[in-house]
């Protein structure tokens, strides 16, 4: 008798019903970036690490993918497809290219949170073990006598002991590697590694840009009507991800209710609150607590553009590192979520009166 099929491994760095950015064929409204990252490559001035920033969504994966793809797919920088190559695609029927696909390339590490089959959810942090694991490609000679590439997705989520880790293999690389590090939020990495990066900050998408990517990933999503499209687009703050979050039938009620919420803070409607307690409380709803926090993060950079005095800048870090700490702490120790963002809620309103 046979076995039945088992069931894929849940991938932390993929947006359920979206595409992985390892398939992605396109890049889309980056292009300066991905002409820098070619230009070095192919003048021989490639840095062995680098740091790709801007908020979740806005295709900083897409692009590492890309250029891990390339550079597996043309070791040589001085080969003519290299010289002649306009952008850093990479035909999908390319040998590199499936086998990235297939998570199949012997020279690729992914540096990611795992999954954990006890639990039945990620891990809230990657691990040290995990860092030390997947970097072991670079103590191997390269399977193809090329470059052995890691990709880190995302950097936010490294524990201090990863951290570390990471660090000395970005201190003494062996020849010939390269590490590609993504970051929501590449302020809040350690100096250490950032000082050693090479750094590259995308911004965010313009709404016809997303428009174009949403459109291109096939149903559910296409089949949305452009009316709907355009109006996630344009409430996305430039993310795909959020965009995709919105036109989620499952997720519109949430961002109604974040968005209304926020729009009233600093003293926010405390019944809206705890609906929204109640939302991020339930087991495998990990999805709707990284989207609240991302929100309330986006809230407080938004304080920090306007124009401030140094006193309500300085409360508004303080508040920054206040939800960063005990956002990681409450994932780490799998600590009540529901209780967690009605305090960050509450000290909000305390300091009501700086904001």
């Amino acid at each position: 008798m046979s076995k039945a099929p088992s069931e894929p491994t849940p991938e932390s760095d993929l947006f359920e019903g979206a595409p992985h950015p390892k398939t992605a064929g396109r890049l889309v409204g980056h292009g300066a970036a991905e002409a820098e990252m070619l230009s070095a490559y192919r003048e021989g001035r490639l840095a062995h690490a680098w740091l790709i920033g801007g908020r979740a969504g806005i295709g900083k994966a897409t692009l590492a993918w890309r250029f891990a793809r390339f550079v597996l797919a043309h070791p040589e920088p001085t080969a003519r497809a290299v010289r002649e190559a306009r952008d850093l695609s990479t035909p999908a029927d390319h040998p590199a290219a499936r086998q990235l696909a297939a998570m199949a390339h012997p020279d690729l590490a992914l540096l990611r949170r795992e999954w954990n089959p006890k639990t039945k959810n990620f891990f809230s942090e990657i691990r040290v073990d995990d860092v030390r694991a997947r970097l072991g490609v670079f103590q191997l000679s390269a399977g193809f006598g090329g470059w052995r590439v890691a990709i880190v997705d995302s950097a936010d989520d490294l524990n201090r002991a990863g951290a570390n880790a990471l660090l000395k293999m970005i201190e003494e690389p062996p020849p010939r590697s390269l590490i590609l590090i993504v970051a929501h939020q590449p302020g809040q990495l350690p100096p250490t590694i950032r000082s050693r990066c090479r750094r590259l900050l995308l911004g965010p998408l313009a709404p016809a840009e997303i428009g174009e990517i949403v459109t291109g990933l096939g149903t559910p999503w296409s089949a949305a009507s452009a009316e709907k499209i355009a109006e996630a687009a344009a409430r996305s703050d430039g993310s795909v991800r959020e965009a995709l979050r919105r036109l989620d039938p499952e997720g519109q009620g949430l961002g109604a209710l974040i968005d209304s919420t926020l729009a009233q803070l600093p003293r926010a409607d405390m019944r809206a609150v705890h609906k929204l307690a109640e939302a991020v409380s339930g087991r495998g709803t990990g999805d709707t607590f990284e989207r609240l926090t991302v929100a309330l993060y986006d809230w407080l950079a938004a304080r920090g553009r306007e124009p401030s005095s140094p006193a309500r800048l300085e409360a508004i870090a303080g508040l920054w590192e206040r939800l960063r700490a005990v956002t990681r702490e409450t994932e780490a120790l799998n600590l009540d979520k529901k209780l967690h963002v009605l305090a960050i809620f509450e000290e909000i309103a305390e300091r009501a009166r700086v904001f």
